[in-house]
């Protein structure tokens, strides 16, 4: 997979660009479903990433790009089903994690890619 952070707001994923969020799951592409974590943005300041919404946990190690700045927050609930599930998650800024999903293996590692903040 080529994945590169552009600008704020947007991320070009094997020559397509993308301006909403997105998840990677095995290789597939698909828009970030957050409607079910917008009820805790009020207690952090951003919409967070929260077990409210799809997560692809099927995988051992689980990418989060926190967006431009790395401002996204991640709820604990997120990393407490991560450590039952036995999958390793590396927060970091989009740019260094489209870096580094572009260097992984599909078969073990997914993404959620923050495009902003």
């Amino acid at each position: 997979m080529n994945a590169r952070f552009i600008r704020f707001g947007e991320v070009e994923i094997d020559g397509k660009r993308y301006q909403e969020d997105v998840v990677i799951e095995q290789g597939t592409i698909r828009e970030r479903e957050k409607q079910g974590s917008r009820r805790h943005k009020a207690r952090y300041g951003h919409t967070p990433l929260s077990t409210e919404e799809s997560i692809p946990w099927s995988c051992t190690r689980l990418l989060v790009g926190t967006g431009a700045n790395g401002r996204l927050p991640i709820t604990e609930d997120v990393h407490s089903e991560a450590r039952r599930r036995g999958v390793e998650i590396v927060a970091v800024p989009t740019d260094e994690a489209c870096r580094l999903l572009n260097e992984a293996s599909l078969e073990t590692t997914n993404a959620v890619l923050h495009l902003t903040c």
